[in-house]
C-alpha cells in the first residue's frame, strides 16, 4: 500500500509553505503529495497545477496529485495543455483527479448550469484524452482540429482518478472505467456501499476490476488517552462547509488513536476495501500544532514501514 498525503492549513498559505510540506513528505517516504481545488473562500486553492508546478521544482520523487481538478470549469484544450507541461515540469509524477464540482455557487460563477455538470465533465475528459492520443482536436465542428503540444511525458497520459462521493458520481466513474478517489467525509460503512456502485457500474460497462483504490482518510497518532480526548473535543466543535459535513462519531471517518490503534485500523480498511493508495488529510484537526502533525506524519510513515 502506498501512502501520501494532503497539504494541511497553516498561518500563511503559500506556494512557500505548501513546497515545504511536500519537501518534508518526500523526506519521509511519502509516495504523493496532494493539493485540492476550491474557490471563494479564505482557504481558496483555484489552481492546483499551478501551485504543484512550484512544489515539483523543489522536490525530486514525490508523485504529485490534484485531488479534485474540476474539469466543467475549463477549456478542455487549455486544460489537456496545462496538464501535459505539468508533467513534463515534474518528468512524469503527476496524478489527475478530477471531479465535478460540488457548490453550486462556484459552478454559476463560471457559467457553468449546475444540472450539466456530469456531461460537461465527460465532454471535457474526452477532449483531453484524445488530444493525449495525439489525435487532432476541435471544440466543435466550425474550428480547424487543432494539435496539444507538448504530450505528457507518461504515455498515453498521467493516471486519472476520479474524485466522486455520490452515487451518480460514482456510477459514471465506473462506467468510464477509471480509479476513484474516496472522499474523506465518509463513515467506513459509505464507503464499502460506495465500492459496490462503483464496481457494478465498472462490470456491467465491461471493464475488467479496477484495482486502484485509493482512500482518503484524516489519521492521527496520539501520545496519550488525554491528547486524544482533547482532540476529539475539538474536532467535535470545528465546523465544515456545506455539502461537506461529517458523521457526529469522529470515528466514523477518521482513524485517530494511539499507536497500536491506528496500525489496527489501517489494517482494517486495507482488508474492507482493498486500499492500494491511502491518502492521510488533516479535515477539522483544527487544534493540533504544525510541529505536532509533523510528528504524527513520522509516526504514521515509521508505524507503515
Amino acid at each position: 500500500m502506498k501512502i501520501g498525503l494532503t497539504y494541511w492549513l497553516v498561518d500563511e498559505l503559500s506556494a512557500h509553505s505548501i513546497s515545504s510540506q511536500a519537501r518534508f513528505g518526500e523526506s519521509l517516504g511519502f509516495d504523493s503529495f496532494w493539493l485540492p481545488e476550491n474557490h471563494f473562500n479564505e482557504i481558496a486553492l483555484p489552481d492546483p497545477l499551478m501551485l504543484l508546478s512550484a512544489v515539483s521544482a523543489t522536490t525530486s520523487s514525490i508523485k504529485l496529485g490534484t485531488s479534485s481538478y474540476l474539469l466543467p470549469l475549463r477549456n478542455p484544450l487549455m486544460a489537456a495543455e496545462q496538464v501535459a507541461i505539468l508533467d513534463n515540469l515534474s518528468h512524469g509524477r503527476l496524478i489527475l483527479g478530477v471531479g465535478r464540482g460540488y457548490a453550486t455557487g462556484t459552478l454559476k460563477a463560471f457559467n457553468v448550469k449546475p444540472q450539466e455538470k456530469r456531461e460537461r465533465f465527460e465532454w471535457c475528459l474526452k477532449i483531453m484524452l484524445e488530444a493525449w492520443a495525439g489525435k487532432g482536436v476541435s471544440l466543435n465542428d466550425e474550428f480547424t482540429p487543432v494539435n496539444v503540444k507538448p504530450l505528457p511525458i507518461q504515455e498515453p497520459h498521467p493516471p486519472i482518478w476520479i474524485a466522486a462521493f455520490g452515487p451518480k458520481a460514482l456510477r459514471q466513474a465506473g462506467r468510464l472505467g477509471l480509479p476513484y478517489i474516496a472522499s474523506p467525509i465518509e463513515t467506513q460503512s459509505q464507503l464499502i456501499k460506495n465500492l459496490k456502485i462503483f464496481s457494478n457500474a465498472a462490470e456491467e460497462a465491461g471493464h475488467s476490476p479496477i484495482e486502484t483504490r485509493p482512500v482518503m482518510r484524516t489519521i492521527f497518532i496520539c501520545d496519550n488517552k488525554n491528547e486524544l480526548d482533547e482532540i476529539k473535543r475539538a474536532m467535535s466543535k470545528a465546523n465544515m462547509p456545506p455539502g461537506l459535513e461529517t458523521s457526529q462519531n469522529i470515528n466514523d471517518w477518521s482513524i485517530i488513536g494511539e499507536k497500536d490503534y491506528v496500525f489496527d485500523k489501517i489494517q482494517e480498511y486495507r482488508e474492507i476495501l482493498g486500499i492500494t493508495d491511502l491518502i492521510v488529510t488533516r479535515l477539522r484537526l483544527t487544534k493540533v500544532s504544525d510541529k505536532r502533525f509533523r510528528r504524527s506524519l513520522e509516526q504514521i510513515v515509521s508505524l507503515l514501514a
